[in-house]
């Protein structure tokens, strides 16, 4: 199976047995989108008024009670199809939480969840990642699916400090549940490094011959062991015998493992060499790792981005190099980058373009992989027809996402500040390039206008008015459909913007169709620089993952 990022509702297409078919991913990682920060009490509250199908848009993550959600609702609750324990656990769901924007997230997740457990292998593990509002009603329907056997844990990662929370505890962590699809899963146990107070205090010995600090553990027996009750150098055994066979412990003086008291009414003990700790095993309430910050390097602006040791510790946890991990809710694509990072093959699905687009921006980034050359990219229009059938969906946000893309445009909206982009509120203004220009190296603006309708010399006169006002360098309108001879008259008026820094002309309005995108035609412009917030580089290592961060 090839590395393959999707655009699309993963709905749909986890249920193609072409490209997913049964038990063919080894691990899965979910981080589905639900709104953390709204007043969560107006979850509970029946909606009213207009109907609108549950949806994500990007960065927006509102789920609505609507006519499609009360049709999956009722095939959740009477299919033949679907498990009697979902069954039965959607219907009582229902009865409790109420037709509201909760019960709608949790319908809408179902499905999503049944087909995630049909693709895991038998030897496959899966994580979702969710905060404390949601996890509840989540783990009930996951044991409905996976059997509450195959629950393993409830991971409590600290992704925040302290922080002041009226009359309530600060909510400063969040939730991975942890399933595996079977007894017989993947595990690779990751061991902790020991607390530095913890070393000092209890290796506190060293015969400075080379092996360095040790403690000293007890070598008799915690039970009765009759045949192990013998002298051992001058000491006598024991109440209870020694803890290891006379063989076994004169291998350990052989070793020179064995300390002995001088005093004879105390008893030789166990070196054991800090060296030889392979630490304490990791456990469930992960405080070591930092979430992102406002300085941290990885930083792309997405709103919900997860720190990449984050994905690294699961990923080393429950899998094994070249095996498969699937992210289906992928966003700016975290754990792809983390999977990539150590070897693994993975998919990502999202139902954005805008979220593609990341992540194909921070592949080429961190591991300089291109599409169709190192992984595949399904979904994206590849011709106008396709590209008309995007545009006709009735989503125009996606095919402008889409278009601007095309040109390496930041998309309008897709930073922190934006929760979206909403037609109409960009001031005509779909996309931006940036580039620097002059001795003095000012910061120069490309806006950009996207349209997929029909177009005329209207449109490229407010594209100037725009212009002027951004006092920009260069204008671009991307269209779908041909212009007409006027709007390239129109464009051709405004002039052209002189670059100081290349000592030359570049059209100031510039008119640029979606079938010569496809075919390679690109922005006649100096070249752009800090349009999108890089990713780190990886770079080969010697170390175990096999690559590391420059």
């Amino acid at each position: 199976m090839d590395n393959t990022l999707f655009f699309g509702d993963n709905l749909n297409i986890l249920r193609d047995r072409d490209y997913f078919p049964n038990d063919c991913v080894d691990l899965i990682y979910l981080d589905p989108p639900f709104n953390s920060a709204r007043d969560y009490n107006l979850l509970f509250k029946d909606e009213s008024g207009r109907h609108a199908d549950a949806s994500i848009k990007a960065f927006g993550d509102t789920w609505h009670w609507g006519d499609k959600t009360e049709d999956l609702y009722d095939f959740l609750r009477t299919d033949s199809g679907v498990p009697l324990t979902v069954r039965r656990m959607i219907d009582s769901l229902g009865l409790f939480v109420g037709r509201n924007q909760l019960m709608a997230y949790l319908v809408m997740m179902t499905p999503r969840l049944l087909e995630l457990h049909r693709v895991l292998k038998p030897t496959g593990s899966f994580y979702l990642h969710c905060d404390s509002t949601a996890s509840h009603p989540l783990k009930m329907i996951l044991d409905s699916i996976f059997g509450i056997i195959n629950f393993k844990n409830e991971i409590i990662w600290k992704r925040t400090s302290t922080h002041s929370d009226s009359k309530r505890y600060a909510r400063v962590s969040d939730r991975i549940l942890f399933y595996t699809k079977s007894n017989k899963f993947i595990w690779n146990p990751l061991h902790t490094r020991q607390n530095p107070k913890h070393v000092a205090s209890k290796y506190r010995f060293d015969d400075q011959d080379g092996r360095g600090q040790y403690s000293l553990g007890d070598i008799s027996s915690p039970h009765a062991r009759p045949n192990m009750t013998y002298d051992w150098m001058g000491f006598p055994p024991p109440p209870k015998g020694w803890r290891y066979s006379k063989e076994t412990i004169q291998e350990l003086h052989d070793e020179g493992r064995i300390w002995y008291p001088d005093d004879k009414t105390k008893r030789p003990r166990l070196k054991r060499y800090f060296d030889e700790n392979e630490g304490r095993i990791q456990d469930d309430v992960w405080t070591d790792i930092n979430p992102i910050n406002s300085q941290a390097k990885e930083r792309l602006g997405y709103p919900t981005q997860k720190p990449i040791a984050l994905l690294e510790r699961i990923i080393e946890i429950s899998s094994h190099p070249g095996d498969i991990v699937l992210d289906p809710f992928c966003g700016c694509g975290t754990a792809i980058a983390a999977a990539q990072k150590l070897g693994r093959k993975w998919l990502g699905i999202d139902i954005t373009h805008l979220s593609v687009n990341l992540m194909k921006y921070r592949l080429k980034d961190m591991f300089q992989l291109e599409p169709k050359r190192d992984y595949r990219v399904v979904g994206e229009p590849e011709d106008v027809a396709a590209a008309r059938a995007l545009a006709e969906q009735g989503d125009r946000l996606q095919f402008q996402y889409w278009a601007t893309s095309l040109i390496g445009a930041r998309a309008v909206g897709d930073d922190t500040t934006k929760k979206s982009a909403k037609p109409g509120a960009d001031g005509g203004i779909d996309g931006e390039i940036t580039f620097i220009d002059g001795a003095k190296k000012d910061i120069k603006r490309v806006i950009v206008s996207v349209k997929s309708g029909g177009v005329g010399v209207e449109v490229v006169r407010s594209l100037i008015a725009v212009l002027t006002r951004e006092d920009a360098a260069i204008g671009v309108l991307i269209t779908l459909e041909e212009p007409t001879e006027p709007m390239r008259r129109e464009a051709a008026s405004a002039g052209k913007y002189h670059s100081p820094g290349w000592e030359r002309d570049f059209p100031r309005v510039q008119i640029l169709t979606i079938a010569e995108l496809l075919i390679g035609a690109t922005v006649n412009m100096p070249m752009q620089v800090g349009t999108f917030k890089q990713a780190e580089r990886v770079k080969p290592s010697s170390g175990q993952m096999g690559l590391g961060i420059d």
